[in-house]
């Protein structure tokens, strides 16, 4: 019988797989995010991170497994799935083109907002980033961090119950990197919101996350919070050590060329 007080996993991940060609980059991963939990998925370029990010954000189907976000099935309700998430990718998605205000407008149109409340959700959404004084200027003038905010404002401004970060903060000086979580931290707690964050700041891990995933070659190698996998190795451990020690002496491999250009454009972009 089915536990009526058992609470819905925010994602739940089992036995994904997915490979391309004969590169098996995900290769059987198992785990779970409780609502209102803020995960962290680590590991080096390659590991994997990003494609169970874009499985779970129906971008790319899964060859077998099963994922869930808030229950519902990825493969089969995807469309339900993209309205429960807010999404900021690697790479950026806010065009220089058009000013801050009609980059969220049009995140909202895609996400379906009301037309009603389209315009208070815009000015909030700006708002809660601290970018609403310069959402008349053109993208292309904005510094890094004010970048990242917009895209975060993008992300949020359907208010969605899972907010997914994939290395957000790439390429940003530590003052902005700092203004950036001290929003995203207010607005879990204002909201309630699930949050999946990858990077590859170990300190940011340590000081965000309840829990860490950390991945090598497509598997999940270890899973607890960062203090719990800090005591494994010993009482001067760092997260950096649990980081070497479950991926070994084998980084030389780890991603690829795309990977090194996607992060080197970003970060560019972001300077």
């Amino acid at each position: 019988m089915t536990d009526p007080t058992a609470v819905t996993p925010a994602i739940e991940c089992r036995g994904l797989v997915r490979s391309f060609g004969t590169v098996r980059a995900v290769d059987g991963v198992d785990f779970s995010v409780a609502p209102g939990e803020l995960f962290g998925l680590l590991g080096p370029n390659g590991a994997g991170k990003t494609t169970i990010i874009r499985i779970l954000t129906t971008l790319i189907p899964m060859d077998s497994g099963t994922a869930r976000v808030f229950g519902l099935d990825v493969r089969s309700t995807p469309m339900p799935v993209r309205r429960a998430l807010g999404y900021v990718p690697q790479q950026l998605s806010a065009d220089g083109g058009l000013t801050g205000y009609e980059n969220v407008w049009l995140f909202a149109r895609l996400f379906d907002v009301p037309r009603r409340e389209r315009e208070a959700r815009i000015h909030q959404a700006l708002g809660w980033m601290g970018i609403e004084d310069v959402a008349d200027r053109m993208v292309s003038t904005y510094s890094g961090g004010m970048v990242r905010r917009l895209e975060l404002a993008q992300a949020l401004v359907s208010r969605p119950r899972l907010l997914v970060l994939d290395e957000p903060t790439i390429g940003l000086d530590p003052v902005a990197r700092s203004g950036v979580w001290e929003r995203v931290e207010a607005l879990r707690e204002q909201l309630g919101m699930t949050v999946l964050l990858t990077t590859h700041y170990m300190e940011e891990a340590e000081a965000l996350c309840d829990r860490i995933g950390l991945m090598h070659r497509g598997r999940l190698r270890a899973l607890g919070t960062p203090g719990a996998l800090r005591a494994e190795l010993g009482p001067d451990a760092t997260l950096d050590d649990v980081f070497r020690h479950h991926t070994g002496d084998l980084l030389a491999d780890q991603g690829s060329l795309r990977d090194v250009r996607v992060a080197r454009r970003t970060a560019g972009r972001l300077g």
